[in-house]
């Protein structure tokens, strides 16, 4: 049989009725048997498309016929040449939407799964070092250039951006305002998505290049970017990331049980609540939850909100199921796991108990309309159509705005109307001299991926602004 007639190898799972009491990874990997098969699918195009796909830039084919050979530590180092988080990124980035979108395979059939070979390679890397941490791509020798350089959040841009300066030879701080590192990656993604111990093991890996990293470190708190500089840094890399939730201004918003997806799962990934009492961050979720949004993070909430104890939860979307912009990976996942979709429904207002607490939900169903500047068809109330669900438990996840920290305390920094840093989108230069951006600070949420290839963009722009003031 031709490689493109045959299916690409299906992920292993946890079944859904187990892991939906639990929060250990869903998606448990390829076997070395799976990993070599779908690597021997790979057509090894002369023009690689799937290239063109990758924000950061990974030369597919190559670390392919690696694995197709057997050479799994190999591919992890080529994959690393461009990408310090493969395993991250294998695991919650759309290839979908990118490098496999473009693939060959995909016209005729099922494109090569790229991301879970990435995720096989750099698991494979780290099991066969006793340390953990990478034992092909260590830091290269590299020679040390006289300039410092401070980076502002350890999410993704952050570590990409702190990554790639280090390699540089530049010598690379990240301050992070919680006391944890990962931004988004900690506080955000739960762990049956990206366990803990591989989020920690990628950080590792970046320090390791002989990045510094500060924690519990607010800047435009505890000093400005301004006062950074004044202490010696050389040029600043903002991935701030978007943690400012977005709610709907409806009436009942502020009843208890109502939560941003912000804080729900920021008390639950980063704060430990499913392990309560052991971990001291409680969060308290009710037998009938309803997550309005159909993003990743909603689906993660719903998620989440299952194996906290809710008896039945409910996505609540005001488009139909083909706008819905979560992955259908992780819609079809939630589903599995029992998640009801209540879809052209929009919420118009909470109501509460005599306590102040959220005990009911009225509704409006919607119909599509002509697009709106998404492109998607935009959705109309229904006159007439109002409904009530009950619900203990609202988790709002309709988007988030840049972190208001930083610009806040830069007057000088240029922002658009909706908080987002205005930045060279070729460079990712802000206004201020020796600034760089990338990332959601800029473009408001947006993916992981997305965000390291805009730190890349702007780690060329930095080392090039660098080397000119060095040389004068």
């Amino acid at each position: 049989m031709s490689k493109q007639m045959t299916g690409r190898e299906p992920m292993p799972q946890q079944d859904p009725k187990i892991r939906k009491t639990n929060f250990s990874e869903v998606a448990l990997g390829y076997t070395e048997e799976q990993a070599l098969k779908e690597a021997h699918r790979c057509l090894q195009c002369k023009k690689s498309p799937c290239v063109a796909g990758c924000p950061v830039e990974i030369h597919i084919p190559e670390f392919i016929r690696l694995m197709a050979e057997g050479k799994f530590g190999e591919a992890a180092a080529e994959i690393k040449k461009t990408n310090s988080l493969p395993a991250i990124c294998g695991r919650v980035c759309p290839q979908e939407e990118q490098c496999e979108q473009l693939c060959v395979l995909g016209k005729r059939g099922e494109p090569v799964a790229i991301g879970r070979l990435e995720r096989y390679a750099a698991d494979w890397e780290a099991a066969n070092k006793d340390t953990g941490l990478c034992y092909v791509t260590q830091a290269p020798p590299v020679e040390k250039v006289d300039a410092k350089i401070a980076v502002v959040g350890s999410g993704p841009a952050g570590l990409t951006a702190a990554g790639e300066l280090a390699c540089m030879g530049y010598d690379v701080t990240i301050f992070e305002a919680l006391h944890e590192p990962g931004g988004v990656l900690a506080y955000g993604i739960p762990p049956f998505r990206l366990p803990r111990d591989i989020l920690k093991r990628e950080i590792e890996y970046v320090k390791s290049l002989g990045v510094k990293l500060e924690t519990n470190a607010i800047v435009g708190k505890l000093y400005t970017i301004r006062e950074l500089m004044a202490d010696g840094f050389d040029a600043v890399f903002i991935g701030t990331g978007a943690g400012l939730p977005q709610f709907m201004k409806i009436p009942g918003e502020n009843l208890n049980g109502v939560y941003s997806a912000n804080e729900y799962l920021t008390r639950i990934n980063l704060m430990k609540a499913f392990q309560f009492p052991e971990h001291s961050t409680p969060v308290k979720v009710g037998s009938k939850v309803a997550v309005i949004g159909a993003g990743n993070v909603a689906m993660d909430a719903a998620r989440c909100s299952l194996r906290m104890g809710a008896e039945e939860v409910s996505i609540v979307y005001r488009r139909s199921r083909t706008e819905m912009p979560a992955r259908i990976e992780e819609i079809e996942n939630a589903e599995a796991e029992g998640v009801h979709m209540y879809l052209l429904t929009a919420p118009i207002r909470f109501i509460g108990d005599d306590d102040g607490h959220v005990k009911a939900m009225q509704c409006i169903s919607m119909e599509l309309g002509e697009p709106d500047d998404s492109g998607r068809r935009r959705p109309v109330p229904k006159a007439g159509s109002e409904f009530m669900m009950d619900v203990d438990t609202v988790v709002i996840a309709i988007g988030q705005s840049p972190n208001p920290v930083v610009r806040k305390s830069e007057p000088d920094l240029a922002t658009t109307r909706w908080g987002g840093i205005v930045v060279d989108e070729e460079t990712g230069a802000t206004s201020i001299p020796g600034v760089y951006a990338g990332g959601d600070a800029v473009t408001g949420a947006a993916t992981v991926i997305t965000a390291m290839g805009a730190a890349k963009k702007a780690v060329r722009a930095i080392d090039a602004y660098l080397r000119k003031k060095l040389q004068k």
